[in-house]
């Protein structure tokens, strides 16, 4: 499993969606959790439709050309499915460890077994700071991690 907003769709979400496929394999499959419009956030830029960043997704998974299965699905919430379905293992960032530990907080509550953690180290920017969605919209940075001037 790996989720996120992905908007705009830059090379730190590529590279955590590509180590999700890659972890998975090409007999496994990926759950990826897409933020849904009505899901509370505290992003400070404007958030591009559902359909839109979805669409942004799969063209993008399409054209890696993964033999691995995947489906995305909608995250209400937090957590999403995850702290109830069958999964081995969680993609997560730097910046969003702390979801994964609590999701198998959650999970042991429930009696639920613990999946794996994997964690990507964040993209850098040319300037040796993160690649994120908020540089992007901000103008700082565009989706290479390449300074605009």
């Amino acid at each position: 499993m790996v989720g996120g907003t992905f908007d705009p769709l830059h090379d730190g979400h590529r590279q955590l969606l590509t180590r999700s496929f890659e972890l998975a394999g090409p007999e496994g499959f990926v759950v990826i959790g897409l933020t849904s419009d009505t899901f509370p956030s505290t992003k400070t830029h404007p958030i591009h439709p559902f359909s839109e960043r979805r669409e942004a997704l799969e063209a993008f998974i399409r054209a890696s050309g993964y033999q691995t299965r995947w489906g995305i699905e909608p995250l209400n919430d937090r957590y999403g499915s995850a702290t109830e379905a069958d999964f081995d293992a969680i993609v997560v960032s730097e910046e969003t460890l702390p979801v994964a530990v609590e999701i198998n907080a959650v999970r042991r509550e429930k009696k639920k077994r613990k999946v794996d953690i994997h964690q990507i180290t964040c993209v850098l920017a040319e300037d040796g700071r993160w690649i994120s969605s908020t540089r992007i919209w901000r103008g700082e940075i565009d989706v290479h991690g390449r300074l605009i001037r």
